[in-house]
């Protein structure tokens, strides 16, 4: 598995030429599957973040293929919005790797790696918080996208305004834990976001869930309640994106990490 740096080092040693750097760089930066599309396996070296597959729109025979050349060339590949019937057909196509499953029903986050493949040292540290169980799935994906890039995770689930005591506790951890950005899920009116965000001094990203009732219970009303915030510091993604909003509390984690280590 051969990566941007591994190249450079061969460059800088004298074991390939400039050319040959030239090649594998190239060859580094997408993969072909097939004749269905190309992953990008160097994105995260660019970008920070790696390539993710949402495998809710893909076929069982396309998945089965994507996994295998990520794995080939990553050691690791991350699938969201994963059902049960695909998972059973993916883990049967590779017996011989290790998948992580999290989330419930036909709505499963999947972390598929070799035997190589270890989690990345730790660095930068968000936090996620529910404000209902029934928003947990959804969180799933920014924990995931969180282990992938190396940043610890503080969770607290179930604690919304319904019972606003509860954040009690959850809050004075994030704080004294020294987190670096938090990521909230909502669904129904989508208020905890706000209220958070009116109680710490870190980058807070609302998440709109679609859980609810009725007009606007898909997530519409937690979406606009969340971009009506009268509380500034808060930032909103879309309805339900988990990946989306760990992705970017992540980039600040570690973004925060390197200055401290700089200013150093």
């Amino acid at each position: 598995m051969k990566r941007t740096r591994d190249v450079l080092e061969a460059l800088a040693s004298g074991k390939i030429s400039i050319e040959e750097a030239e090649k594998e760089l190239s060859n580094l930066a997408l993969a072909k599957v097939g004749e269905i599309g190309m992953i990008d396996v160097n994105r995260q070296e660019r970008s920070g973040v790696p390539e993710v597959v949402f495998a809710e729109s893909k076929t069982l025979q396309n998945l089965v293929k994507i996994v295998e050349v990520v794995v080939e060339q990553k050691g690791v590949a991350l699938l969201t919005r994963v059902t049960h019937s695909r998972l059973k057909g993916i883990e049967a196509a590779h017996a011989s790797l290790t998948f992580d499953v999290s989330g419930e029903g036909d709505h499963l986050t999947v972390l598929v790696h070799d035997k190589t493949w270890s989690d990345p040292p730790r660095s930068g540290k968000i936090a996620i918080m529910t404000a209902g169980t029934s928003d947990i799935v959804y969180a799933r994906e920014a924990d995931a996208i969180a282990r992938l890039m190396g940043v610890e995770v503080l969770t607290f689930y179930d604690v919304g305004v319904a019972g606003i005591h509860r954040l009690v506790e959850p809050i004075k951890t994030v704080l004294e834990a020294g987190a670096d950005a938090l990521v909230v899920f909502a669904g129904m009116e989508g208020a905890l976001p706000t209220v958070i965000a009116s109680l710490v001094d870190i980058p807070v990203i609302g998440v709109p869930v679609p859980t609810g009732y009725g007009y606007g219970g898909k997530g519409e009303t937690a979406l606009a309640s969340m971009l009506q915030s009268c509380a500034p510091g808060l930032a909103v993604m879309n309805i339900g994106n988990g990946l989306g909003a760990g992705a970017v509390a992540c980039l600040i984690a570690r973004r925060c990490v390197k200055k401290a280590k700089e200013s150093a």
